[in-house]
């Protein structure tokens, strides 16, 4: 779903619509109509509501983070993750989705696949994107109590002590290890993209 929203213009551009209809009819006659200056308002609500569904998943994807036990899954399966709630976060309540691609710097980006190594600071890192989202949320908003209800809920489940800084007692092999893992996995990404650009002929 972060890839769905963030790639709104790309996808107008080529032609593409992955927006679902029955949430951005209820802002504007036709997808490509958020591009217009004069929708920007609606455009920012259906951008919210679309950010707030997928929030939704993110007590699923606690439960599952904390199931994992080998440490090398935990850190692949993490670093996707973490990213994608940081898009969401940027993405929120900017109009800047639709001029161009809203992205996470890359010194930011490493920052949080060297952190995200445990579950106590993988919870940290969620529950401070979603703060993020919640000193965004406008008044008028028409998700505003869902959006509200989705971040509570998030902040329910990571309620934690541990402080957003790589900690100290990291050996240098677990550092190595979580920096291998998260070169290995911006390739793929990376990879997939350009796969997904050169190669797939979507109608």
């Amino acid at each position: 779903k972060m890839d769905i929203i963030t790639d709104y213009l790309e996808d107008q551009m080529d032609n593409r619509q992955f927006w679902p209809r029955q949430v951005w009819s209820k802002y504007a006659e036709k997808l490509s109509d958020f591009k217009e200056p004069d929708m920007s308002q609606n455009a920012l609500c259906c951008l919210n509501e679309l950010v707030t569904n997928a929030l939704l998943h993110v007590p699923d994807v606690l439960k599952y983070m904390s199931r994992l036990r080998n440490q090398s899954v935990f850190n692949f399966c993490a670093i996707p993750q973490v990213m994608a709630i940081a898009t969401l976060a940027r993405c929120y309540n900017n109009p800047r989705v639709f001029q161009g691609v809203v992205k996470i710097r890359k010194g930011e980006a490493v920052k949080m696949m060297m952190e995200a190594t445990n579950m106590e600071a993988f919870k940290g890192t969620m529950r401070q994107f979603c703060e993020e989202i919640c000193s965004k949320i406008p008044t008028q908003d028409p998700s505003n109590s869902a959006t509200t209800d989705a971040v509570e809920r998030i902040r329910q489940l990571t309620a934690t002590s541990h402080a957003l800084t790589v900690q100290r007692t990291l050996s240098p092999l677990h550092v190595s290890c979580a920096l291998v893992v998260a070169a290995i996995t911006w390739q793929y990404w990376t990879q997939i993209h350009w796969v997904y650009e050169h190669y797939l002929n979507w109608t």
